[in-house]
């Protein structure tokens, strides 16, 4: 009988290289919220791929860049205590992009990690082949990587293969969870952050990182029918009225498009009720910031 592989492993890299898309590829789930917009990944999201011969725990870490508030700091922070918890690292970077100064800073980071770091180069679909060599030697240049591997998230290009090469890495251990499981989030954290996902694709600039959801109620209400309450937080008066929208009907489409969502992750019917509230400078507000379950108990 071959040997049962388990680790964890964390997707590092700059906003919106494609972890989540990633995270999603492997999954089959939609967990970790997909926007164009940086900084929209905030907690830890684990998500847990079990296979017949190993279960990878992924950590996808929120985006790395520089603080401008409370809850940047944290995100911050979160970021570099993960990699010191892990079996190995993903850096994930894009292949369309020069390499900036966010990920030469992430590299300075990972020099540092005794874990094997592996060095993907994602969105191959959007260069020419001959392209991939010049821009993988550009990396290396700055560090020894464990593995590189160009992929594609978003077409599945060389996704499983790079599973493969990821596993040879982990160590031999247990199933730590159940199958089927696909994260140790509480569902309405998930939730939350579907709501969120469809609030980021339907609003514009100024919004994003001003928009926070709790889910104030989830209950069963019947075998096949879920009822859940959630609030929307904005930072301003203006927000609202964006969020809202004329007559009711950019909120009427959010919820039309979070319920879609959430269906299909509870695998029940969805009766969803938002509401919109001003909670001014919210992110700069840890103990808001807490109750949001964005703090895992820490001041």
């Amino acid at each position: 009988m071959t040997e049962h592989k388990s680790g964890f492993v964390s997707i590092i890299g700059r906003p919106n290289v494609g972890k989540s898309t990633f995270m999603n590829r492997v999954l089959g789930h939609k967990i970790a919220i997909m926007s164009d917009k940086a900084q929209t990944t905030r907690n830890k999201i684990q998500g847990v791929m079990t296979e017949d011969d190993a279960q990878i725990i992924f950590v996808d870490t929120p985006g790395i860049h520089k603080p401008k508030h409370k809850l940047g700091d944290y995100m911050m922070k979160v970021a570099k205590n993960t990699l010191s918890e892990v079996d190995a690292v993903i850096f994930m970077v894009n292949a369309d992009e020069k390499i900036g100064r966010g990920d030469e800073y992430i590299m300075e980071m990972l020099k540092n990690v005794k874990t094997p770091v592996f060095l993907v180069i994602n969105k191959i679909d959007l260069v020419h082949p001959d392209e991939i060599m010049p821009i993988i030697e550009s990396y290396q240049k700055y560090m020894d990587f464990s593995e590189t591997v160009p992929m594609s998230a978003l077409e599945g290009l060389n996704v499983e293969h790079f599973i493969e090469v990821l596993k040879s890495y982990l160590p031999e251990g247990p199933q730590y969870y159940p199958d089927g499981q696909i994260s140790d989030h509480p569902e309405q954290f998930v939730v939350g952050e579907l709501i969120r996902e469809k609030i980021l694709h339907l609003t514009s600039e100024e919004i994003p990182h001003s928009i926070g959801v709790n889910v104030d109620r989830m209950v069963k209400q019947s075998e096949d029918k879920v009822r859940i309450e959630a609030t929307i937080f904005v930072e301003r008066d203006s927000q609202k009225g964006i969020v809202i929208g004329k007559g009711g009907k950019k909120l009427k489409e959010i919820g039309k498009r979070a319920r879609l969502d959430i269906e299909n992750l509870l695998g029940s019917k969805v009766y969803l009720d938002l509401w919109v509230k001003v909670q001014k400078d919210w992110r700069n507000k840890i103990n808001f910031i807490r109750q949001m379950g964005y703090i895992e108990g820490q001041d």
